[in-house]
């Protein structure tokens, strides 16, 4: 990689990596001024190396800025922070002297049309945020794909051009990940970290959400990190895994064990950035404290010993980069602007998200979890993979009894009493 030092959050990623400490986060957002603040010093002020984030409201993901606005007027509850809606001298008052290059912010939205957002951000000077324009369109809108690509592609100009060192973390590896093979993640986050440096991002970072196999997790780590050094040679870049995001375990015992987990994975993969989730993700949205303990207990995991990784991870691995490297090479070969590349691969069917209930998504592609607990192919539809990879390009589909022993194979395992 470069010599390139990038902003806050860039900077503060590579010292840590220098430390090898893992960088823990959490995802909090809360409406009001006082509380965001609050919320923000008490991360900032934990001994481990972690980083802050404001998630935006769902009013302001789909740009209902007045409904926002509503809120904070009539002191509702909020399920995040309305960024547009407070006035900007408001908000720079509240990231004074928490914002810094010793506590970088991030901003998370879910938006597929941030224009505004970016706008927003950049004025605030913050540097870093999240999303794509596949990642933040398919799960989270019924928004065409081809006005999202445009959304985005806008977006990353507006904030190349205001920002001096911006940083966009691709929400791809996360697309419902918990039923979604892990190649196709691994492609989707790195086209879209291409697609971010097409349009003047050059610093990014590589999203993957823990999936059902610790063997199969790492093996795929190894693949994403292996191709970001070919795709993204001489850029800034960094890998951030996602505690799992299905249905998360109802007993505090298995939740703090998939959480610590997810933290044996990443450190030992050698991946620099963990999103945390809590112990009480299952039933409420969680709070501060929630977020607190959930960080303090990854750091402490990642602080200890390697956790020995399965050597079958070596298949998967070999499996897993033949898979992804065709997915991306073959969409980068239909067009040289990625985003009408993009378009144009999931309309023939050569990208395809299990189970992607968006109108443009083809949704002939399924998975099964196989006897090991890996998550594979089982219809393989119209993507250029080999037959080898699914049990079959058309067969059957999924009953609702699988799709659902499915969700719930993760929360099962982990639930289980301790013997």
């Amino acid at each position: 990689m470069s010599a390139f030092q990038g902003g806050h959050f860039q900077q503060f990623i590579e010292r840590a990596r220098a430390r090898d400490e893992l960088v823990v986060q959490p995802r909090m957002g809360f409406g009001a001024l006082t509380q965001m603040r609050a919320g923000l010093e008490r991360v900032a002020a934990l001994p481990c190396a972690a980083i802050g984030t404001i998630t935006l409201d769902s009013y302001t993901r789909v740009g209902d800025y007045q409904s926002a606005l509503q809120c904070l007027n009539s002191s509702s509850p909020m399920n995040g922070f309305p960024i547009i809606s407070h006035p900007i001298e408001a908000v720079r008052g509240m990231l004074d002297g928490v914002y810094g290059a010793q506590f970088p912010i991030q901003i998370r939205h879910g938006t597929a049309k941030p224009q505004n957002v970016f706008q927003r951000l950049a004025a605030l000077g913050l540097d870093a945020t999240e999303g794509g324009p596949v990642s933040y369109c398919m799960p989270y809108s019924r928004l065409p794909l081809a006005e999202a690509v445009s959304a985005w592609a806008q977006s990353c100009q507006v904030l190349a051009a205001a920002t001096e060192h911006p940083h966009i973390e691709s929400f791809g590896g996360c697309l419902l990940g918990q039923l979604c093979p892990p190649s196709m993640l691994i492609a989707m986050t790195l086209l879209e970290a291409l697609f971010f440096r097409q349009h003047g991002v050059r610093g990014v970072s590589l999203s993957y959400a823990q999936g059902t196999s610790m063997a199969q997790d790492f093996g795929a780590l190894q693949a994403l990190r292996e191709l970001a050094g070919e795709y993204l040679a001489g850029d800034h870049w960094h890998v951030v895994v996602y505690s799992y995001m299905g249905v998360f375990p109802t007993t505090a015992h298995g939740a703090r064990r998939l959480i610590c987990d997810s933290a044996r994975l990443t450190r030992a993969a050698g991946c620099e950035r963990l999103i945390v989730k809590t112990v009480a993700e299952s039933r409420q949205i969680p709070s501060v404290d929630d977020n607190l303990d959930a960080l303090r207990m990854t750091a402490d995991v990642a602080a200890g010993e390697l956790t020995p990784i399965d050597p079958a991870s070596a298949v998967y691995y070999e499996e897993i980069v033949f898979e992804a490297r065709r997915l991306i090479e073959t969409v980068l070969n239909l067009h040289a602007d990625i985003g009408v590349a993009l378009i144009q691969a999931f309309a023939r069917g050569l990208l395809d998200i299990p189970y992607c209930l968006h109108p443009d998504n083809p949704g002939r592609a399924t998975t099964r979890i196989d006897e090991k607990g890996a998550l594979r192919w089982g219809n393989i539809g119209g993507l250029p993979l080999p037959r080898a990879s699914g049990w079959s390009a058309n067969g059957p589909g999924i009953s609702s009894s699988e799709l659902f022993q499915m969700l719930h194979y993760t929360v099962n395992r982990y639930d289980q009493p301790l013997h």
